[in-house]
């Protein structure tokens, strides 16, 4: 990419992470800090891998700007998707029956059936003898 447009698509992120006067980034200084990347792994990496090649390499003072913009980049959500599919199986959990239960059981109850692929691996005789050997309630005599 040429000079011209790195510098406009980095002000541009630097006036999207701008809250209140103050940015996140300098866009100038994020465009110096890509002209002068080292020689990446691969010419086409993902943020993500990106970020990993920074931290691997220790390269988090060199480039900040950078290093900042990548953690935003990451952590943004590509779809609300799955917070939809989530809330969608919080009302089918949480009925007006179920409308008593404390937040914990509730929040163990959605994560048992939003994961429920890796709940069908689980091998449920090792968590009965587990809570049996908790909860056993006889006295030995």
């Amino acid at each position: 990419m040429s000079d011209d447009p790195l510098m406009a698509e980095c002000m541009e992120m630097e006036k999207a992470l701008t809250f209140n006067e103050e940015s996140d980034i300098s866009g100038v200084d994020l465009a110096e800090e890509i002209k002068n990347l080292p020689p990446l792994p691969s010419s086409n990496m993902t943020a993500f891998e990106l970020l990993s090649f920074l931290c691997e390499k220790n390269l988090e003072e060199l480039y900040p700007n950078l290093w900042i913009a990548l953690r935003i980049g990451v952590t943004l959500p590509v779809t609300v998707a799955s917070a939809e599919r989530s809330f969608s199986k919080l009302k089918i959990i949480k009925s007006y029956l179920r409308s008593t239960m404390s937040q914990e059981h509730l929040s163990g109850l959605a994560i048992m059936s939003i994961n429920h692929d890796m709940g069908k691996k689980i091998c449920y005789d090792d968590i009965i003898d587990d809570f049996a050997s908790r909860k056993c309630r006889k006295g030995n005599f």
